[in-house]
């Protein structure tokens, strides 16, 4: 199976859990409901939560067993955008072809809805609900390691040195380090949490962790890229936001020859990582060269 058609009924089984986990639209307060489903379900890849399934299935796990899980993935990636469009970090007004969140329901609820998207993906991990298949210690090490992946000497600290290095030149290793931490943690993460969740050996977590730290780089080095050579409509953002902001990316820093050389080498790598793996993890290889082909 392709990429494409992997990821398109992936996200169709994103969508369904979406819908049939989260607090219902019209539930009171209704405007914070309102808020969440608006940014979930205004549309998006579903990378993320595909991963989660499909290092899962790479391990012999049963894609079913793992689906909260993997739907608490996207409520933490699209908390991390609602959060990261506001006017004090990014200040995007268009995400997924509509307008950001704080440009319908203003700062004070997207901050809120953020934070309660946040919140509903650890209610999903650590309660056994349609995980019962799943060891309770399992799940406990997933949820871990997905925390651990978020906070300050993750994700958010990476966020923080983004913000720190805009309008200042900076090294390579600087570089690195924010695309590690501000996006590749969440990817390792979710390839990992899949891994942990249906019984992967020690040797096979360590070959998924250096696949997903490979492609989660890979990933951010072709998102810089597309915002100097992408298609508004097509990606659903804001295009050239990074220059506008002066943010440390690898096309300004190595130009984009060798940015896009870089993230093909990252994704062979990635694929090496998966020798000792059967075809059940083609879907892994697949996703992988899928990163350096997209255009959206």
């Amino acid at each position: 199976m392709s990429a494409p058609q992997y990821l398109s009924e992936g996200k169709k089984l994103i969508d369904e859990g979406i819908l049939s986990l989260l607090p219902d639209e019209e539930a009171y307060p209704d405007v914070i409901h309102k808020a969440m489903h608006y940014s979930l379900l205004a549309g998006g890849k579903r990378l993320r939560p595909v991963l989660v399934i499909a290092a899962s299935e790479a391990v012999g796990g049963d894609r079913k067993a793992v689906l909260p899980f993997a739907v608490a993935a996207e409520l933490i990636h699209t908390y991390t955008l609602i959060h990261d469009d506001l006017p004090a970090l990014d200040n995007d007004d268009l995400r997924r072809g509509k307008p950001t969140n704080h440009k319908v329901f203003g700062e004070a609820v997207a901050i809120l809805a953020g934070d309660a998207l946040l919140t509903q993906a650890f209610i999903l991990m650590t309660r056994s609900v349609g995980m019962e298949s799943i060891p309770p210690e399992c799940l406990l090490n997933a949820t871990h390691e997905m925390a651990n992946a978020l906070g300050s000497t993750g994700m958010i600290g990476g966020q923080v040195v983004d913000l720190e290095s805009e309008g200042k030149p900076i090294d390579a290793e600087t570089l690195e380090y924010i695309h590690i931490y501000k996006t590749g943690f969440l990817f390792r993460a979710c390839i990992r949490c899949g891994g942990i969740l249906s019984g992967a050996t020690p040797r096979q977590l360590n070959s998924l962790s250096r696949f997903g730290a490979h492609i989660g780089l890979a990933f951010q080095i072709i998102d810089d890229i597309l915002d100097i050579t992408g298609d508004e409509k097509e990606l659903g953002k804001d295009i050239g936001s990074d220059l506008t902001k002066d943010k440390a990316t690898y096309p300004a820093l190595y130009g984009l020859e060798e940015s896009r050389r870089k993230a093909e080498e990252l994704v062979g790598e990635s694929i090496d990582c998966l020798k000792e793996f059967d075809d059940r993890a083609d879907p892994l290889r697949e996703i992988a060269r899928f990163f350096v082909q997209r255009t959206f």
